[in-house]
């Protein structure tokens, strides 16, 4: 049986068995999570975290190496890793002492500082690339690096894959629907521009239409 052979109600009912499973398992997480609701949009910091499929959010008391231990102490093995951001493990010792220790000179000045040259010099050993520039997120960085594309090229138009996550650039919240056309992401509130005139989409691993969505060389 194929997983979308599956009956609907079966389903429903899996989901609610393990929703119960889970919220009995994490109290103080329904507790925390209620109380966050007076203070963040979705009850969570990042409108994101809300995303998670779990009934409430997982509160995490603290992270080590390559765990997460939760507020109901439980301890949970973390494939994530903060998207890469803690990709050595959470916390180890020599970013945690580099951290405090530079901590204490300031943390932001919007200034640059020798430190600043100083990763550069070796960001350019290891990589052999001279020039640079810091963001602050991956998105970020997505977000600049395709407004240097289009400033170099003169090309406007980007290619996305459909569903797939490419950071909180505006841009590339542009879905294909039930009839392969592409359509702005609902989830992307607020937006006033048609999107689709300037992003394609196309399925991931479907080469000949993404070769399509490339032929125009624009």
């Amino acid at each position: 049986m194929s997983p979308t052979s599956l009956p609907a109600d079966r389903v429903a009912r899996f989901h609610a068995i393990e929703a119960a499973r889970f919220l009995a398992a994490h109290p103080r997480c329904v507790a925390l999570h209620q109380q966050a609701q007076r203070h963040f949009l979705f009850g969570v910091p990042l409108h994101w975290m809300a995303d998670a499929p779990s009934p409430v959010p997982l509160y995490v008391d603290k992270a080590q190496g390559a765990r997460l231990f939760d507020v109901d102490g439980h301890t949970i093995i973390d494939f994530c890793l903060g998207d890469t951001g803690a990709m050595f493990g959470h916390s180890p010792a020599a970013i945690a002492r580099t951290l405090a220790e530079h901590g204490a000179f300031g943390a932001t000045t919007m200034l640059p500082s020798t430190v600043a040259l100083e990763v550069a010099d070796l960001l350019e050993q290891r990589f052999g690339l001279p020039m640079w520039q810091f963001t602050a997120t991956a998105s970020d960085a997505n977000r600049f690096v395709l407004r240097w594309a289009r400033a170099l090229t003169g090309r406007q138009h980007i290619v996305v894959f459909n569903g797939c996550y490419h950071g909180t650039v505006d841009d590339v919240f542009v879905d294909l629907d039930a009839q392969g056309a592409a359509h702005t992401r609902p989830s992307l509130l607020g937006q006033v521009h048609d999107l689709t005139t300037t992003t394609r989409v196309v399925e991931f691993n479907d080469l000949d239409g993404l070769r399509a969505a490339l032929a125009a060389g624009d």
